[in-house]
């Protein structure tokens, strides 16, 4: 029987693989044929997403029966667009449980981030439409901006209601502790986005792993989070290349593009764990408590984790209005017996 020493062993297995063993690794995708051949353990979607999956043949069969479905549920034109809508996103998300182990996140309406209540109802209605085709809530995570308000209707979510919380457009530290004192499940911190802002906004403009912005900002809220046994989880999000990825082996969860996961799976360099909860232990950050006006300050302080949140929500609130425009076309088409 042939003996293959570690190291040699590790040449051969891809990066993709040698993440894994650090690190749950989420495909952050709409196009859940992309997900069969890398084998993640969760998937993320966002309108976004949702929007560029829903122009692509293979899929129009979800949005002619989210279409049915609002269109029978009756109501105003605009109340049947907001039906199909939530309907859309939860048929993706169905699809996408097919294909994986573990839990799907799925995003509330960008354009009510400043509206804790109208997200809580909105979340509410897409547990039961998940419920309804016989999904549990365990297998859900709603994605919320990471808003003070956003923030609040995750806690209600979590605390009242048993429904897991995704935080999304999180880019500042103030961000990541009020979510952790609110005990949401999951945070989901930008690097990908924070390096743009540092490029656009700096003269430097490439950085190596260790020095990226982002890396930074993601290592940091790991390290505050496990020195202080708080339950919330950090999954990186948004990255623009593989060294990004690589450089936070270790970090609880990470959503990869598939584009980024083809490039790992190519890659047979050798992984080494970058976070981990001795080093976290040994950080020598102080735990902060924020009541509503010190986290408005403390991140307000931030003027990238301002713009890149604001622009966040704006962008995303943009590709929900496109998406309304694509099912407003569809629904006349219906209607018309086309």
């Amino acid at each position: 029987m042939s003996s293959v020493s570690p190291d040699k062993r590790r040449k051969m297995e891809t990066a993709l693989h040698q993440l894994k063993k650090y690190t749950v690794v989420v495909a952050d995708t709409g196009d859940f044929n992309a997900i069969d051949e890398y084998k993640p353990q969760d998937a993320t979607t966002n309108p976004s997403l949702i929007l560029a999956a829903s122009k692509m043949p293979a899929y129009q069969h979800l949005v002619d029966q989210a279409i049915k479905y609002g269109i029978a549920k009756g109501g105003a034109e605009e109340e049947q667009v907001t039906n199909i809508m939530d309907k859309l996103f939860v048929n993706f998300g169905q699809e996408i449980l097919k294909k994986i182990p573990g839990r799907v996140s799925t995003e509330v309406d960008a354009r009510l981030s400043f509206d804790k209540d109208e997200m809580v109802a909105r979340a509410l209605r897409l547990i039961a439409l998940y419920e309804e085709s016989g999904i549990s809530k365990e297998r859900i995570l709603i994605k919320l901006s990471s808003t003070w308000e956003g923030i609040q209707a995750g806690k209600e979510l979590e605390e009242k209601h048993g429904v897991h919380c995704n935080m999304t457009l999180l880019f500042s530290f103030a961000q990541a502790v009020a979510c952790a004192e609110a005990k949401i499940t999951l945070i989901s911190p930008f690097v990908g986005r924070i390096l743009d802002w540092h490029k656009e906004n700096t003269d430097r403009k490439s950085y190596e792993p260790h020095e990226d912005p982002g890396v930074i900002s993601v290592t940091k809220i790991y390290n505050y989070y496990k020195k202080f046994d708080y339950s919330t989880v950090v999954m990186g999000a948004s990255f623009r290349n593989t060294g990004e990825v690589k450089a936070l082996a270790g970090c609880d969860l990470l959503t990869i593009s598939p584009a980024l996961l083809g490039e790992l799976n190519q890659d047979h360099a050798s992984v080494t764990q970058m976070l981990n909860l001795e080093k976290a232990k040994a950080c020598d950050l102080e735990k902060l408590h924020l009541d509503e006006k010190t986290f408005r300050w403390q991140h307000n302080e931030d003027r990238m984790a301002v713009e890149k949140l604001s622009d966040g929500i704006r962008k995303f609130a943009a590709d929900a209005v496109k998406l309304e425009t694509v099912i407003k076309e569809k629904m006349l088409n219906v209607k018309n017996g086309q």
